[in-house]
């Protein structure tokens, strides 16, 4: 458990630190909005870049992959038709509303659950592929398509095929896995720059997730969408363990480590690249802020009874 108190402890204090700035407004008023277009447009692309290109992408492909990949897909394709059908929500809303019930923080709080409780980070590898080259180029498409659009009409063959190439995030992944597939190595003084950008992704973005809570007030009454916020949060931090419990046990016949493992990993929380998005598309920005700070509370407990249980 010290490992969990670890991991969360280091993401609460940037949280705490970006919080702060706001408050005190030393970054200025546009603070949040600028730093979170960093972070899509620069840091995150050289961090999926830099990650996927020094990746052995033969380790990635597993049952992890399709465990959590494929229950990814199921949780966020649930909160999406209910969202639609259910609470008439827009198609950007349902997509980020989907995203922050099943997108996995797997990064800034994925790889240290890993290292300190699971005693290995290549169970956090695979579905860190699955979200950056599968779920987030659906999802940003989508976004692409129905946010960005000037004016109303059908979405043509050509807007499907440009959106994704467009994308800085795709792109970077993309590319990424294409310098690790063809096994070249960048040279020293161009590989280097671009993992420095990309170390900066994930404090970036917690430090955006700390300004973006300056100044309101979580799950308040007429501001956030309550209803959208606990349909995702009951996905994210109970759904989408239990479904994956549930591939592991009787599909796949995991048991032990593996099982325990696959199941920590379903319960961390929504990651704060959501809010990023939502912030690039200007849609469903309460909504991942909400969400994200409520099943980042809530996956203490969450994980504890996993770990008693399975541990």
């Amino acid at each position: 458990m010290s490992g969990v108190v670890q991991g969360f402890t280091v993401i609460f204090i940037v949280i705490a630190v970006g919080y702060v700035l706001g408050r005190t407004e030393v970054l200025g008023p546009d603070a949040q909005q600028v730093l979170a277009r960093l972070v899509f447009f620069v840091f995150t692309p050289a961090l999926l870049f830099d990650s996927l290109a020094t990746t052995d992408i033969s380790v990635i492909f597993s049952s992890t992959l399709v465990i959590a990949g494929g229950s990814a897909l199921l949780i966020g394709l649930a909160y999406f038709v209910l969202a639609r059908l259910v609470l008439h929500r827009e198609i950007p809303e349902a997509t980020i509303g989907a995203l922050a019930s099943s997108y996995v923080n797997s990064a800034n709080l994925g790889i240290p659950i890993a290292i300190f409780v699971l005693d290995d980070a290549s169970f956090v590898a695979p579905l860190l592929l699955f979200q950056i080259m599968i779920y987030s180029p659906i999802a940003l498409t989508a976004l692409d398509l129905t946010a960005l659009r000037d004016a109303p009409g059908r979405i043509t063959l050509r807007d499907t095929v440009i959106a994704p190439l467009t994308n800085p995030i795709v792109l970077g992944g993309a590319a990424g896995l294409v310098i690790s597939l063809a096994g070249w190595r960048l040279p020293h003084a161009v590989a280097e720059p671009i993992s420095m950008l990309g170390n900066a992704s994930v404090p970036g973005a917690l430090l955006a997730f700390g300004l973006s809570l300056t100044g309101v007030s979580v799950l308040r009454k007429g501001e956030s969408p309550r209803r959208d916020v606990a349909l995702a949060s009951v996905l994210k931090m109970i759904a989408q363990p239990l479904l994956v419990f549930a591939l592991s046990y009787w599909l796949f016949g995991e048991r032990g480590h593996h099982l325990f493992a696959q199941v920590v990993i379903a319960s961390l929380p929504t990651a704060q690249n959501v809010l990023v998005y939502a912030t690039r598309y200007r849609r469903g920005e309460v909504l991942a802020r909400d969400t994200a700070l409520v099943t980042t509370v809530a996956s203490i407990p969450v994980i504890a009874i996993v770990a008693l249980l399975l541990a």
